[in-house]
């Protein structure tokens, strides 16, 4: 007996040695070419840069996305991009990574692989036939009276490289980067909440393709050129309705404070509410920005400025939703307070329902300007980023005329 105890006790010993001896697998340093499968035949691409074991970063055109919530377990890696409620779990193998794209909330997955040494977005065989650059009047779902929508795309193009964005009356599809080839146009975006992938045939005016987002929603879009085009103004689109000249609502905030516009705080001052949700991609991009101009602003004695945000949550639980705000206010440093407005849907339906003087909210996010003596003097639909170049100047230049002009009133 004691023999065979001695014999157990040296396999434990070898066993846990061994065990020991064996490294933890971590990322190589260096770039990998991504691909997350759309469908059977198509694959939407991005590249990363691995800087070290617990931080890489994200390239879609000019954006850059520092991510460093990088966790391992066994042969595995956990990566969290920042903000959002996403990540992506991946077998570490020799030649990179296989795992999937994961949004947890939405039951999602998609299939995700990694190549360590590539470096090409796309590949090309053929040069160019035309060029893209400049502006196209497009139409989303087109054959859909239900789905249909307008865009204007906005691209440039150097040899085979497309770089640009479609905005929309909501706002835009951020930074998206590809190739001319050929004929075939092939634009792509990856931000961590949405996967982006555009694929069209391309003669010198006209462009018919389909959009996909991940492996759950594809459509199509035709596009033509038009350098005079432009959407509708984005300050009409949403508005009060008869009857009404004020806001009003009560949500908590983060600590489960109650907040309302009737509190000292907000009180002969201008108040900016931003409908958003910390999922939303043009709702973190204009966060960005409100977090800079309030922080720049509010040491001022002659403020006289305050923003609250109301965020509309798709995530299940309230606990989950008042993490998601911590993280997002955390991360962007943002120090005005962000309501739970509503949790376990982000329906703009039920978002004009919590605000039933609106007419509707058409978009995540709509920003209301609120002046000094609590009257409603302009409501802004969507938000237009940086991806859309000199819009997005036209934008802030707008604003912060605008919010001058309510402050010196």
């Amino acid at each position: 007996m004691k023999k065979y105890s001695l014999l157990f006790a040296l396999v434990i010993l070898v066993s846990c040695k061994s065990e020991k001896e064996e490294p933890q697998k971590t990322l190589q340093i260096g770039t990998y070419k991504a691909l997350l499968k759309v469908n059977d035949s198509i694959d939407m691409p991005f590249v990363f840069m691995v800087l070290s074991e617990n931080k890489l970063q994200i390239f879609n055109s000019e954006e850059v996305i520092d991510v460093d919530e990088i966790t391992y377990r066994n042969d595995s890696v956990f990566i969290k991009p920042p903000v959002f409620d996403s990540y992506i779990a991946a077998k570490i193998t020799d030649a990179g990574l296989e795992g999937n794209y994961i949004k947890d909330d939405l039951n999602r997955n998609v299939p995700f692989t990694a190549v360590f040494g590539k470096t090409k977005r796309f590949e090309v065989e053929n040069n160019a036939e035309t060029d893209v650059s400049g502006n196209w009047e497009t139409i989303f779902s087109p054959d859909s009276e239900a789905d249909k929508y307008i865009a204007k795309g906005i691209f440039k193009q150097d040899k085979n490289k497309v770089t640009g964005t479609f905005r929309t009356t909501t706002g835009d599809y951020r930074f998206l980067e590809g190739v001319l080839d050929g004929n075939q146009l092939k634009l792509s975006t990856f931000d961590g909440a949405h996967a982006y992938l555009f694929h069209a045939t391309v003669t010198d005016s006209i462009m018919q393709g389909m959009f996909y987002s991940g492996n759950h929603y594809k459509e199509p879009f035709t596009a033509k050129r038009n350098e005079a085009f432009e959407l509708p103004d984005a300050n009409n689109l949403t508005f009060l309705k008869e009857g009404y000249d004020k806001v009003a609502f009560s949500f908590p905030d983060e600590n489960g404070k109650m907040v309302s516009l009737e509190d000292d705080r907000f009180k002969d001052k201008v108040v900016l509410v931003q409908i958003m949700g910390t999922w939303c991609p043009n709702c973190l991009d204009e966060s960005k920005y409100l977090a800079n101009y309030y922080k720049n602003n509010k040491n001022n004695k002659n403020n006289g400025l305050e923003i609250i945000g109301l965020a509309f949550e798709y995530t299940k639980t309230e606990e989950k939703a008042i993490a998601n705000i911590k993280r997002l206010k955390n991360r962007l440093e943002i120090d005005y307070p962000i309501l739970l407005a509503q949790y376990g849907s982000s329906s703009k339906v039920s978002a004009q329902e919590k605000l039933p003087m609106l007419n509707q909210v058409l978009s995540y996010p709509t920003t209301i300007f609120i002046d000094k003596t609590g009257n409603v003097r302009k409501i802004h639909t969507g938000f237009n980023g940086p991806a859309t170049g000199e819009k997005y100047l036209e934008f802030t230049n707008e604003f912060e005329s605008f919010v001058k002009e309510l402050k010196e009133e």
